[in-house]
């Protein structure tokens, strides 16, 4: 069983003829649910991290055509985890409780996994709220200093929004998914770092489309925390020293958010020693390279 949950899940899989299922995960976002879940083509699986809202009741009777799974409690981003198990379609896509695939954009990246089977996951392009702006994250996808090679379909990445990202299912298993370490918030580079480690290969493609409209609920320090938390987390799960030393630094150097990220991590480092593993060097030439664009 994938890392990230821990548990059994007893239902039985979910079947349909369509090649891809989509997995929502979500928690005490009911009203962005019934905003979304209409839009959704083919197979939709809910996750629901221990929602206090009423959200697995009222999905059931409002959108019987959708599989709810209630964890009881918040998994974080492991919670997918589950949908993808309980999947059969060879393929994934991942949604948010405010985000959705544009119509036949699913349909699309299905024809492209079967054009090029080393692809594991293709980030699409998300365009955020109602005046379509591009989410400034894929202008950099696009212009990956990672180059591109015949057999993927864009440009190659080593990052992505999970919200706008189709998996390759067996891919995804192989190497256990989302984690209980990172848990949610930037949770993405993990799995990125472990897929290329495999040898699966990871593309971006503009023309897959994914809509994203924020929620109004989101908490902008608690997001900050958390992303500082992770990247130290991250570094330390898959890294070497030099660059998990450098991302404490960073963050006890950024102001309030990265101090409380750090501590943060502190307290989780032994549950991330526990799962390290240095990536291969040639996944960390690349990860260099990124790195320092960034920086």
């Amino acid at each position: 069983m994938p890392a990230g949950h821990g548990h059994e899940v007893s239902v039985e899989p979910l079947r349909e003829d369509s090649q891809v299922t989509v997995v929502v995960m979500t928690r005490d976002r009911l009203p962005d649910l019934r905003r979304s879940l209409p839009r959704h083509e083919g197979p939709v699986i809910l996750v629901d991290n221990g929602s206090r809202d009423g959200t697995p009741t009222a999905v059931r009777r409002e959108f019987p055509h959708v599989r709810v799974v209630e964890l009881g409690e918040n998994h974080g981003a492991g919670a997918r985890n589950i949908g993808v198990e309980l999947a059969c379609t060879p393929y994934i896509a991942f949604a948010d409780d405010d985000s959705w695939w544009a119509p036949g954009a699913l349909e699309v990246a299905a024809d492209l996994f079967d054009r090029y089977p080393r692809m594991a996951l293709l980030a699409g392009q998300v365009l955020v709220g109602p005046d379509h702006q591009l989410d400034p994250i894929c202008l950099l996808l696009a212009d990956s200093p990672l180059g591109t090679c015949g057999d993927l379909p864009g440009p190659n990445i080593l990052g992505f929004l999970a919200r706008g990202s189709v998996v390759r299912r067996a891919a995804y298993l192989d190497v256990g998914g989302f984690d209980d370490v990172v848990f949610f918030a930037g949770e993405e580079e993990r799995l990125a770092l472990d897929l290329a480690s495999a040898g699966w290969g990871l593309a971006y493609v503009d023309k897959v489309v994914a809509h994203h409209h924020p929620s109004d609920s989101r908490q902008h320090h608690r997001r900050q925390v958390r992303a500082a938390r992770n990247r130290i987390l991250t570094t330390l799960l898959r890294r070497p020293w030099p660059v998990v030393v450098r991302a404490g630094l960073t963050a006890v150097r950024s102001g309030r958010a990265g101090r409380e990220g750090a501590w943060q991590a502190l307290k989780r480092s032994p549950h991330a020693l526990a799962q390290r593993r240095v990536v291969p060097a040639h996944v960390e030439r690349a990860r260099r390279l990124l790195d320092h664009r960034s920086g």
